[in-house]
């Protein structure tokens, strides 16, 4: 485990004192940071890790507090990752939920770390994924990522939570036609918070409409009500598999290269530069015949019109033969898609199957700068 053997051990040996060490040296991207979470990778697995999101006001942190006590009065130990705004002077977090939720704080069984976003975009902190690693390796039961609360962009809490929980509150309806694009496509469970106040049964009823078979539960945090019945309901619900890697996960597929003939465009790709063409498709939808040549790990696409009226077509009419666009494997295609729905980006189709079977999306070349760019699921 090289250097950071020492510090782990002492995790493992449920030391606190070494967990915020550890805690703050992947907060603050400290030497032996990045060696450290990814030694701790082999020991992780057990933990239910939950997302808690939703907009400012809906009562986010007073639910996750009664989710902690819950889960404590069940023998459970709990790790909770509370990412708040940053403060413009320090950077630092400035709401601390440390403080909201006083009553944990001398629980062993307990242990919250608050950490600023720092502009982070999609509501989470760059190191919020190690932390996760972190409070999972070192044998909490159950970790919660309450995430800052910006609204229909926050939706990079999937990557690492196994079930995500978005919190609304009544008088929040007018805006889920807005948020469709967003977090409202990747939540798994909806919560109405404050269930007490006038407009749930609106809300509830506007949620049925986006939410299809996934559950919606009320609660009125403040009071403790339905605590229990949200945890039943998130039991039930399959968790999925996390995601260690970053936003740098994301990279480049293939390239797709618009050519009158594969055939003779092979000539050159096949006989001059001694690739080897790994399949041959045509894709329907598309009206494009395909052929693939690997490189390693990304791979050359040539594309030819099946016809007349194909984007291919049209594309070598207007431009000629030449770069059609460049291909980017994300590590969740769904959450990407609502992350950049929610941003302003013009999306040109619903994710399908295309070549070779893989789900993806193209992004017009007005919000990539100037660029047809293709994501696949990966």
């Amino acid at each position: 485990m090289g250097d950071s053997s020492g510090l782990i051990a002492e995790l493992l040996r449920g030391d606190r004192r070494a967990l915020a060490r550890a805690a703050t040296l992947i907060e603050n991207s400290g030497p032996g940071s990045a060696t450290l979470a990814s030694e701790l990778k082999p020991l992780t697995g057990r933990a239910l890790i939950l997302g808690i999101t939703g907009a400012p006001g809906a009562g986010k942190s007073t639910l996750c507090d009664r989710l902690v006590a819950l889960h404590r009065s069940e023998g459970k130990t709990v790790g909770v990752i509370a990412v708040d705004p940053s403060s413009p002077v320090s950077g630092g977090a400035i709401l601390g939920d440390r403080i909201r939720m006083q009553q944990h704080h001398d629980d062993p069984g307990v242990f919250i770390r608050s950490m600023a976003a720092r502009g982070t975009p999609g509501g989470l902190a760059r190191a919020t994924g190690d932390l996760v690693t972190l409070f999972d390796a070192a044998g909490f039961d159950v970790v919660i990522i309450e995430t800052v609360g910006v609204g229909q962009s926050e939706v990079d809490v999937v990557r690492l939570a196994q079930i995500t929980m978005l919190v609304m509150a009544p008088g929040s309806g007018d805006d889920i036609q807005a948020m469709k694009a967003g977090v409202m496509e990747v939540a798994d469970v909806f919560v109405i918070n404050k269930a007490d106040y006038p407009g749930t049964d609106k809300l509830e009823q506007e949620l049925h409409g986006v939410a299809g078979e996934r559950p919606i539960v009320r609660t009125v945090a403040s009071e403790g009500q339905g605590i229990r019945e949200l945890t039943q309901v998130v039991g039930r619900c399959p968790r999925k598999e996390r995601q260690f890697a970053a936003a740098s996960a994301v990279r480049i597929d293939h390239l797709g290269i618009a050519v009158k003939s594969v055939d003779q465009a092979l000539q050159f790709y096949e006989e001059q530069l001694g690739l080897t063409v790994s399949l041959r498709e045509v894709v329907d939808q598309e009206k494009v015949n395909v052929a693939m040549l690997p490189l390693g790990g990304p791979r050359i696409e040539l594309l030819e019109a099946s016809a007349p009226d194909s984007v291919i077509a049209k594309f070598i009419d207007k431009r000629g033969e030449g770069l059609h666009h460049v291909a980017l494997k994300v590590p969740d295609l769904r959450a990407a898609v609502a992350r950049l729905q929610a941003a302003g980006a013009r999306i040109l189709n619903e994710p399908r199957a295309g070549a070779g079977g893989h789900l993806y999306v193209f992004v017009h070349p007005s919000s990539t700068g100037g660029v047809l760019l293709e994501l696949i699921q990966a």
